[in-house]
């Protein structure tokens, strides 16, 4: 679905010498006499987090954009090697902080295939809702800071507003309003309670109005057009050369989203649309998650109404903990309930690596096993890193105010970067 623009006039840049373009092949690089070597960070408030640019600049041209990372490092991927696989799951939430389901979703499909785990269908339903309601989440963060970049303040009022409703159904269900660590290996931590369908309605019945209002405070705002319109544009080719997934990849007009590629959750089982841009610039990414949010609220509303009943944890007992009811009259299951808390489960040794669509992009988690309750190895590919690895081209020759445009544009957490 590709969506439509009116009017594609870019921002005319004067181009650059092939001089003057040349790339530094060091932080240390020579450097023209009348060039600038400015930082950028790292706490620079427009950076979306503790980020270091490094730019060589042409009075107010960028010869050169050089992203440095590390300032938030957490040692998660390392730190997981010394936990449970059970007990490492709430470290994941800590990556990417707006979308910590999703980070939860990619560390247990990726360990329910190494240890051939099924899912029940209720279970998956509840993951795919849950999910996408984290992508709205995390896209009005990113539209309301976007925005607030740009000096557009109100809508980031707006886009928190709608929020706290979100917020409300992962506390409805989790007990908390961020860090919820509620997917789990084989299932979710416990089944939704009774108003949640009714709660969940409430809200995709909401969003398509406010997401109208959206658009129309900034889709054809002159102010935002042009500071948005011809600004950080990468073609399709070199989106793909270097990495890139998510909205970054598909505003360049490549259609590639893991949820019709390669489904999971059942969502091959779910009507919705893959919004594609033409010209791969900030603009483009603005209208692919504006149009987004959309495809969202359709696939919720249809898995809510389908939300088939059931079990929503495995029945698998090496995994599983044993029902509550069990534990007060079974000697066995209390001790089965013990020691899986303690001593956790053993997957077969071996490797896989599976990955998943989170708002940002693709995120895969690769797991490594030597049989043992602990992983050997664990590693995160994660959307934000790769995004921030395309600054220097998505800079080329861009202007040093529109920098800030063009780093919100990929929609970056730091948490996502430095693990």
């Amino acid at each position: 679905m590709t969506i439509p623009r009116d009017n594609p006039a870019a921002r005319e840049v004067p181009e650059m010498s092939v001089e003057e373009l040349r790339s530094l092949q060091a932080l240390g690089g020579e450097i023209a006499e009348e060039h600038l070597v400015l930082n950028m960070g790292p706490q620079h408030p427009s950076t979306h987090g503790v980020l270091r640019l490094l730019l060589e600049l042409d009075g107010e041209r960028v010869v050169q954009c050089i992203p440095d990372v590390g300032y938030l490092h957490t040692g998660i991927e390392k730190e997981m090697e010394t936990k449970t696989y059970l007990k490492s799951l709430v470290l994941t939430d800590r990556m990417d902080y707006l979308a910590p389901l999703t980070n939860n979703l990619a560390y247990c499909t990726a360990l329910e295939k190494l240890m051939d785990i099924t899912v029940p269908p209720r279970a998956q339903a509840i993951r795919l809702i849950l999910n996408e309601l984290q992508r709205l989440n995390s896209h009005l963060v990113w539209l309301g800071t976007h925005a607030l970049d740009l000096a557009a303040i109100s809508m980031f009022w707006y886009t928190m507003r709608e929020r706290e409703l979100i917020l409300d159904v992962f506390e409805m269900v989790s007990g908390a309003r961020m860090m919820t660590s509620y997917f789990r290996p084989g299932g979710v931590w416990r089944d939704v309670p009774a108003g949640f369908a009714d709660a969940v309605r409430s809200i995709v019945d909401l969003f398509p109005g406010r997401i109208d209002e959206y658009a129309r405070l900034l889709t054809r705002n002159p102010i935002f057009m042009d500071r948005t319109q011809g600004i950080g544009a990468i073609s399709g080719e070199d989106a793909l050369a270097w990495g890139l997934t998510g909205p970054s990849l598909r505003a360049s007009g490549v259609n590639w989203d893991l949820r019709k590629a390669e489904p999971y959750c059942g969502y091959e089982q779910y009507e919705f649309d893959v919004p594609l841009g033409e010209h791969g610039d900030v603009y483009d990414r603005y209208l692919c998650r504006l149009h987004e949010m959309y495809e969202s609220v359709k696939i919720i509303r249809q898995a809510v109404d389908r939300l088939p009943p059931g079990e929503v944890m495995t029945s698998d007992r090496k995994v599983a903990f044993p029902p509550r009811s069990e534990i007060g009259v079974s000697m066995e299951s209390l001790i089965h309930h013990f020691k899986l808390w303690t001593e956790g489960f053993s997957p077969p040794v071996g490797e896989v690596y599976r990955s998943i669509e989170s708002p940002r992009g693709e995120i895969g988690c690769y797991i490594r096993s030597d049989g043992t309750p602990r992983p050997a190895r664990v590693r995160f590919r994660t959307p934000s890193f790769v995004g921030l690895g395309a600054m220097p081209v998505l800079s080329q020759n861009a202007l040093v105010a529109d920098l800030v445009a063009i780093v919100g544009s990929i929609d970056i957490v730091l948490g996502d970067c430095d693990r």
